[in-house]
């Protein structure tokens, strides 16, 4: 590689080759990110390291073969570390190389012609093929990582710094690119020399979006990224690779976040930096591993929309009360055998789903949601519903099918807003009259309750507004007399159940064939229960004629 006899057009061209060898050099970003990173792996080494020291031996295990299984978990976690860590250190490493190198092409430019004599030996640049693709000038940039093998360098001033996501930094001003060699003045400086580009600068791309899952240093990047450009809206829906298991602390620099999807991931934690997402109103989380809750949840008081459905969420956090703004919450498909008191707190829920979870029993204090507008509790093993229940007026679907339950509260009369209800598949005895006052139901399924329920509310006619009747798969004999009132009742499904009024045959016709039969049967009723008058014979009128007259001899008197 000797340059000797080599002319500077020669020189020059063998130095941009050498470092157009180099791969392109990682953003200011991507920097910032990777040494963040490294932090927070030995933050959370150490936590998992405390956590295999803290682990019991039962008495009937040996102790070296416990010590083993220790010593290899151990190891596990440094393996799964430097694992994690070579992306980040290899990033790293590279920008150190590209710092020396930035170095040495500026003692180049120090070498080469000043402007006056450029000018003169502009013929010869001009043949230099290197130096003709446009670009920012590089200079170099201090990096001083916690590795011992990095070089520590003083920090260059942020004014003179360009790096390929430059869009936050103090550009130039009036700097020309003249042969690929930028000429011109900057804040500050006199006229300034001619400069070798550095043809590796590219501009910042978006990892992630043409399909690559991101790794834990790119997911990184991708936030430092957002947090400068004050992004409101961060989607990595089934982006992340499956080795990303929790999220970097920088997570809470996204304070201009209003919407961040984290769904569908393999996700085990999250951050507690994440109550510094201050202004964020909708986190999608669904279809993760998460076992619990940070207490900075809390913090995010602006939440409108929370989605935790289908995770290992066992407990939920106090600072749940905090939430204030909350209107939809999904707790879906999680392993909740209860919901805290504090769920009363969320004044502003209107939405509000826990099903297929463990829970026995819903807060009395869920009757403080005074917002609610629909609640599923499906597939539970609920017994009841708190008489609560009846205080939420703004109420318009109740679902709590697959449950143990047995009776429905006598609040429901309150349930003015009531327009769905579904408590099919439980052990329901009797509907209580109560119901028959929720008059603005539209839809009621009652059905699957087997050899509990034998009977209808006798006032369910009351339900004039009702379209939808399932009552199926259970033991009612006769349909009571005021369903003759249903004139709204479009569908109607009895099949299943031992129905002797109205007959099979027309119950088969369709929910209005059954409501005309039972207004025909109730008028029939009506008309053969009136009391007939009998006319009196001319014998009957005579001796009671006779019977009422009064004696003159003072015989009989009259018995009125």
């Amino acid at each position: 590689m000797g340059s000797s006899g080599k002319s500077n057009d020669e020189i020059v061209e063998e130095i941009m080759r050498i470092h157009r060898c180099l791969p392109a050099r990682p953003s200011i970003e991507e920097v910032e990110a990777a040494k963040a990173l490294i932090g927070n792996l030995e933050k959370e080494d150490q936590l998992k390291l405390d956590a295999i020291t803290r682990q019991n031996k039962r008495k009937d295990v040996p102790e070296e073969l416990f010590r083993i299984l220790q010593e290899m978990q151990r190891n596990f976690v440094h393996f799964q570390s430097k694992e994690q860590k070579w992306e980040a250190m290899k990033l790293l490493d590279l920008d150190n190389v590209h710092s020396l190198f930035d170095d040495l092409i500026q003692r180049a430019s120090k070498c080469l012609p000043s402007k006056s004599q450029a000018n003169d030996n502009s013929a010869s640049f001009s043949g230099s093929s290197s130096l003709n693709s446009p670009a920012v000038t590089a200079t170099a940039t201090a990096i001083t990582p916690s590795s011992s093998f990095y070089n520590t360098k003083e920090p260059v001033k942020v004014a003179e710094m360009f790096s390929r996501d430059d869009s936050y930094l103090n550009k130039a001003k009036a700097t020309y690119l003249v042969d690929g060699i930028g000429v011109g003045l900057r804040s500050g400086d006199a006229l300034s020399r001619p400069k070798i580009v550095d043809s590796t600068l590219k501009p910042a791309t978006t990892s992630g979006q043409d399909g690559e899952k991101l790794s834990l240093i790119k997911l990184a990047s991708m936030i430092e990224v957002s947090s400068k450009k004050g992004s409101q809206e961060l989607i990595l829906k089934n982006k992340l690779s499956d080795q990303v298991e929790w999220l970097p602390d920088s997570m809470g620099k996204l304070s201009s976040l209003i919407t961040l999807d984290l769904s569908e991931n393999r996700i085990t934690v999250l951050p507690t930096t994440i109550g510094g997402l201050s202004s964020l109103q909708k986190l999608d989380l669904h279809s993760n591993k998460i076992v619990e809750l940070p207490d900075s949840i809390g913090d995010l008081l602006n939440l409108v929309y929370l989605d935790l459905s289908a995770n290992n969420l066992k407990l939920l956090p106090a600072s749940f009360a905090r939430l204030a703004h909350l209107q939809e919450l999904d707790l879906s498909s999680n392993m909740l055998s209860v919901l805290p008191e504090t769920v009363g707190s969320l004044v502003s829920l209107k939405k509000l789903i826990v099903e297929t979870n463990d829970l026995e029993e819903l807060p009395h204090t869920i009757g403080q949601c005074t917002s609610l507008k629909e609640l599923r509790a499906d597939y539970n093993r609920l017994k009841a519903l708190p008489e609560a229940v009846g205080r939420i007026e703004s109420l318009e679907i109740l679902s709590a099918r697959y449950n143990n339950i047995r009776q429905l509260p006598t609040t429901m009369s309150s349930l003015t807003s009531l327009k769905e209800l579904n408590v099919s598949f439980n052990e329901i005895e009797a509907m209580p009259e109560s119901l028959c006052f929720a008059t603005k139901l539209v839809k009621l399924n009652i059905s699957n309750n087997f050899a509990d329920l034998q009977s209808l509310p006798r006032s369910i006619g009351n339900l004039e507004l009702l379209e939808e009747l399932d009552m199926s798969n259970n033991q009612i004999r006769i349909l009571p007399d005021s369903f003759r009132m249903l004139s709204s009742l479009r569908v109607l499904k009895t099949e299943g159940n031992p129905l002797e009024v109205p007959p099979g045959n027309i119950a088969e016709k369709g929910a209005q064939a059954v409501v005309q039969y039972m207004a025909d049967l109730v008028a029939n009723r009506d008309v053969k229960a009136q009391p007939v008058k009998k006319k009196k014979s001319w014998a009957q009128i005579c001796c009671f004629s006779r019977s009422n007259k009064r004696q003159r001899n003072g015989g009989d008197y009259v018995n009125a």
